[in-house]
C-alpha cells in the first residue's frame, strides 16, 4: 500500500504541475478552464488517494474528498464557462470554431 500511495502521489503531483502550467500558458478563460479542470482534477484525485493509501487512517476521509471533488468540479467549471460566455469574455483569435457552433453563436447574438 505504501508503494502504491507513493506512486499515486507522484502521478498527482505531475498532473497538478501540468495543470498549473496549462493555466499559465493558455490564452483565454475557456482554454484555461480546459487545462485547469481536467489536469488538476486528475492530479488532486491521485494525490488525495495516494495520501489515503500511505496513511490508512485517512483512507475513508480521502475517499469522501474524492467523491466531493468528482461531484463539484464539473459544476464549478461549467458555471465559470457559462458566466464567461454570458459576460461576452473575448476568445483567443486563433481559436478554431466548428461551423455548427458558429451558427449557434450568431443566433445567440441576435
Amino acid at each position: 500500500m505504501e508503494i502504491a500511495g507513493e506512486i499515486l502521489v507522484l502521478i498527482g503531483s505531475i498532473f497538478l504541475f501540468l495543470g498549473a502550467l496549462g493555466i499559465l500558458r493558455m490564452p483565454d478563460v475557456f482554454n484555461r478552464l480546459q487545462a485547469g479542470t481536467k489536469a488538476t482534477t486528475l492530479g488532486a484525485l491521485s494525490l488525495i488517494l495516494g495520501i489515503g493509501f500511505m496513511s490508512s487512517g485517512y483512507l475513508w476521509k480521502s475517499i469522501v474528498l474524492v467523491i466531493f471533488i468528482v461531484l463539484t468540479n464539473p459544476i464549478s467549471s461549467s458555471t465559470i464557462a457559462r458566466a464567461s460566455y454570458k459576460l461576452k469574455v473575448p476568445i483567443f483569435k486563433g481559436t478554431v470554431i466548428k461551423t455548427e457552433e458558429k451558427d449557434f453563436l450568431k443566433e445567440e447574438k441576435k
